[in-house]
């Protein structure tokens, strides 16, 4: 089985639509994968070689995924990534080809080397995609190539067993390297499937779906958690251009999503704009409100709920994971908040910094096993041996799963502040920041100390007036001694990754602290 079995949505029913009023059915997506699929083929990539893809958001960039995975391996990067980086993904992956819009990103096409093909992506008037090579010479050589008539052939035929199988690598992505360098995770077709399978009956979706993709198509959340998921369950996805918090209501109001995925830091944009749109929240009620990719903060979980009048669902994801491991239910089950829920079609555990599998209820490393988890990190026979034990992968996440199979994390383990061998957990200082009216934004972390080891500082962001004094006094009646910062720094902005999650590890040596 492989990514185009979960195409399978009704012919007519719209399967992509993007703001300018676009819509594909299954029937034209299909169809229009499998003509991409054999124009690849008609190029000379074929199965296994990596194909880059450098666009936006939005459906050429859905469709483009769709089809490099089904012809190769689709390698989706960042468009914003300067010309060395997109240099370091090329030579990492081995990529044979970068597929963009014919306006750029310039850095992408800048860094593209001889021996790869420049693919460039053209929207038809009727929103479906044709490809064609880019100006030059650059990969020609491989049209002489006399195999890509057969491809081409089991394509339209729809032959795709003879392709790519279920075994087979559909995408290659990397993990953040915050700390080292990054590794490269590679996604099959298998753990693609069962991720979106998880998902669907997760969330009990339904062609009567319509989702609102927020999150960039180059990473994991985006791409399984609301792009695969709504595909595989028959539903409609709209998919604007990426995020724009301006946009967001008016998209609402315009599409009537029942539901959506996304960040943290997006969740409190919108609930920051709720206020003015009341008539549109009103009008248009979610069925359920999706959070991923870093924790919600149980404060704004309150929040949105009460100002959206719908149920939030914190989830617990990984690239490495293919993204699902576990999730709070819908209701009428019990969505315990604090927790990042159970596993679906996830066997959880706790594991001791030996290798051994922890009792109900103690603290440790939270492991995971199931069809969705990566075999390994490619060509990292190191990082294999670390994270992967007796058939668990090691998230390097610390947590307890209660009597009722929720898992409740405390923090990334490397995150944890041990300040004279007291340990404490940074998200539950950004928790209590968070419950002050002023603060907007809170994150918590270690600096270096000479005796201690490690002392505690906080970053906030402020929606309102208030001084260092006031919110460390609060955080005193709130926190034990221990645990209230020693410093709290007021910025205009807290520090983030290309998805938007906030870097705990990098902000003391930002703040130029400890140095």
């Amino acid at each position: 089985m492989n990514l185009f079995e979960l195409l399978a949505g009704e012919d007519n029913h719209s399967a992509l639509v993007t703001p300018e009023r676009r819509s594909l059915t299954y029937k034209q997506l299909r169809e229009n994968v499998i003509g991409l699929v054999s124009q690849l083929n008609s190029f000379g990539l074929k199965r296994g070689e990596r194909i880059a893809i450098a666009m936006t958001n939005g459906s050429p960039m859905a469709i483009t995924f769709l089809a490099a995975a089904l012809c190769g391996t689709a390698a989706p990067l960042n468009p914003k990534y300067k010309q060395e980086e997109f240099a370091f993904y090329y030579k990492d992956t081995q990529a044979k080809a970068l597929i963009t819009l014919s306006e750029g990103p310039e850095a992408a096409i800048a860094a593209v080397t001889p021996d790869m093909m420049l693919i460039n992506a053209k929207v038809n008037t009727d929103g479906t995609l044709s490809f064609e090579l880019g100006i030059g010479d650059r990969g020609l050589k491989t049209l002489l190539s006399e195999t890509f008539h057969e491809g081409q052939a089991k394509c339209i035929a729809g032959d795709w067993e003879n392709l790519v199988g279920d075994d087979d690598i559909a995408m290659i992505l990397h993990t953040s390297g915050t700390t080292s360098r990054p590794k490269r995770v590679p996604i099959r077709h298998r753990n693609l499937i069962a991720s979106a399978s998880n998902l669907i009956g997760a969330y009990s979706l339904t062609a009567a779906d319509t989702t609102l993709c927020l999150m960039p198509l180059f990473h994991i959340h985006g791409l399984v958690g609301c792009l695969l998921a709504t595909l595989g369950s028959g539903g409609t996805l709209v998919c604007p251009n990426g995020f724009n918090a301006l946009e967001f209501w008016k998209l609402v109001d315009t599409y009537k999503p029942t539901w959506y995925s996304a960040a943290p830091t997006m969740h409190q944009t919108i609930l920051a704009r709720a206020s003015r749109n009341t008539a549109i929240v009103k009008a248009n009620r979610f069925r359920f409100i999706r959070s991923s990719s870093a924790s919600l903060h149980p404060i704004i979980i309150e929040q949105l709920e009460a100002t959206l009048n719908a149920p939030v669902v914190e989830s617990y994801s990984m690239t490495e994971a293919s993204h699902l491991m576990t999730t709070n239910p819908l209701p009428p089950k019990v969505r315990k908040p604090g927790t990042v829920g159970y596993g679906f079609g996830v066997e959880v555990g706790i594991m001791d910094s030996e290798g051994n599998l922890l009792s109900q209820g103690s603290l440790g490393e939270v492991v995971v096993k199931a069809p969705n988890v990566i075999d390994g990190y490619e060509n990292n026979p190191e990082a294999n041996a670390t994270a992967f034990v007796n058939g668990w992968f090691r998230t390097g996440d610390q947590g307890t799963v209660d009597e009722d199979g929720y898992l409740r994390l405390t923090g990334r383990i490397k995150e944890l502040i041990n300040r004279g061998g007291e340990k404490i957990s940074p998200l539950e200082v950004d928790d209590v920041l968070l419950r002050h009216p002023a603060v907007a934004e809170a994150l918590a972390f270690a600096v270096p100390h000479k005796s201690l080891g490690e002392d505690i500082h906080a970053a906030v962001v402020l929606k309102a007036e208030a001084s260092e004094k006031e919110l460390l006094a609060h955080c005193s009646t709130m926190l034990a001694d221990f645990k209230v910062p020693k410093q709290v720094h007021i910025l205009e902005q807290l520090p983030r990754g290309a998805t938007g999650k906030l870097q705990r590890l990098v902000i003391a040596k930002l703040l130029n602290i400890g140095e």
